[in-house]
């Protein structure tokens, strides 16, 4: 039996975020990123969030804060509102993400967010605004040699 994809693209998981998040396939796209990003939230694939993110930023997540706030999360959908092309390296998309608390609860809530993603090495990765960043004259997070400022900091 096939399930659709929790991203709500309208596939089924095997033909969607699956082979993405067993490492069979690398998302071709910001928009496949995010999409999978929320997949792996619903199914608790904590791994999978972190090590989509900006390699030099993936030490700074709290597995365990993320993997609390995944079981504790009752996903409700995902919306794709935009996707921007920004350069050749970077993108972003904006999207909601609804939820509730604990089950049972009535208390339906949408994260709202426009996220910067850059590819690194043909691989795309997502841009963590919520851990330390660095100053406009360090840099850049995705390490591209740039400063900070003229790279990804131009997006955030």
């Amino acid at each position: 039996m096939t399930s659709l994809c929790p991203c709500q693209s309208g596939l089924d998981y095997q033909n969607c975020c699956q082979p993405f998040h067993l490492g069979e396939r690398l998302p071709e796209s910001a928009t496949q990123l995010m999409r999978s990003r929320y997949a792996a939230y619903v199914l608790k694939q904590i791994d999978y969030v972190i090590n989509s993110t900006v390699p030099s930023q993936q030490k700074l997540l709290d597995a365990n804060l993320l993997q609390e706030w995944a079981d504790s999360t009752q996903w409700l959908g995902l919306q794709i509102l935009r996707a921007q092309t920004l350069d050749k390296t970077h993108s972003a998309v904006e999207f909601k993400a609804f939820f509730a608390g604990k089950a049972g609860e009535n208390n339906k809530q949408a994260h709202h967010e426009l996220s910067l993603f850059v590819q690194i090495d043909q691989r795309w990765y997502f841009v963590d605004p919520t851990v330390p960043l660095p100053t406009m004259k360090q840099p850049c997070v995705c390490g591209s040699g740039k400063k900070f400022k003229y790279c990804c900091g131009a997006y955030l």
